[in-house]
């Protein structure tokens, strides 16, 4: 079955069972929007339902992974409801019964990063950006701060949370955030090796497994994100540092914080 779905105005969405690549497409940086929200909640429900598809790549159009979740949306009005949703759609990310394979080149920030650390296989090339760099904005990345110290430690998980510095895919890969970085004319070839051989396998076998493998981590991931999500929405958007910071970036100056 080949087959290439173009309903989405956000992603652009391959079959090729037992293969489903979805492609971020939302130019220049692949900025990750409520409707593409939206739409890769539904399509990975749609994925999840068949049986002959094994493996789901998520490709960035345009030589972009993604630069994270809308900054706009970040907004005291619409921050409850950008998480809700974005964290709904992590979740099934982490539960899908597929395996999942994140193929990262140019900036993988923010959001866009956290998306690629759940997935099961992730590659990179050397000079890929990654980073989380909502600290910068007076916020924090909840899947990040739940997740990134159990993929890489707590000591450098600190390191990229609270310095909000960049990486390239090379670090990124020394670190564990991904299983290798390899030049951007490999790219292609590494992902599609690592499709085909989840391709030869039993798709019923790999979600079975999938399943057994994540099942102490996913009941700790799901207790910690919840407990994330609270302490941002009752904490951190109270303050007025962390209003000031998406002003500032809305407005493209400097954040002048208060400590407040």
């Amino acid at each position: 079955m080949t087959a290439t779905a173009s309903r989405f105005a956000r992603l652009s969405i391959r079959w090729e069972a037992p293969v489903a690549r979805i492609t971020l497409n939302n130019p220049p940086l692949n900025v990750i929007d409520m409707a593409m929200i939206e739409e890769l909640a539904s399509v990975l429900n749609e994925i999840d339902s068949q049986s002959l598809i094994s493996a789901i790549v998520f490709h960035g159009a345009a030589k972009c992974f993604s630069a994270g979740v809308d900054v706009a949306a970040h907004a005291r009005e619409t921050v409850s409801s950008m998480l809700g949703n974005f964290h709904s759609l992590v979740r099934a990310l982490v539960s899908t019964r597929k395996v999942t394979i994140a193929a990262v080149d140019g900036h993988c920030l923010g959001g866009g990063a956290e998306l690629a650390i759940v997935c099961d296989f992730v590659y990179t090339t050397d000079d890929a950006t990654w980073g989380f760099p909502e600290i910068q904005l007076g916020c924090f990345p909840p899947v990040a701060v739940t997740a990134l110290a159990a993929l890489i430690g707590q000591k450098r998980a600190a390191d990229l949370i609270l310095s909000g510095r960049n990486i390239s895919g090379a670090e990124a890969a020394r670190l564990g955030l991904a299983i290798a970085a390899v030049p951007d004319v490999q790219l292609s070839s590494v992902v599609d090796q690592c499709a085909a051989r989840m391709g030869m396998l039993s798709p019923a076998a790999l979600a079975v497994t999938k399943k057994a493998m994540y099942a102490w981590d996913a009941m700790h991931f799901d207790k910690g994100l919840a407990r994330a999500e609270k302490i941002y929405l009752e904490e951190l958007v109270e303050t007025a540092d962390a209003q000031e910071g998406i002003r500032a970036f809305l407005e493209k100056r400097a954040p002048n914080w208060t400590g407040r």
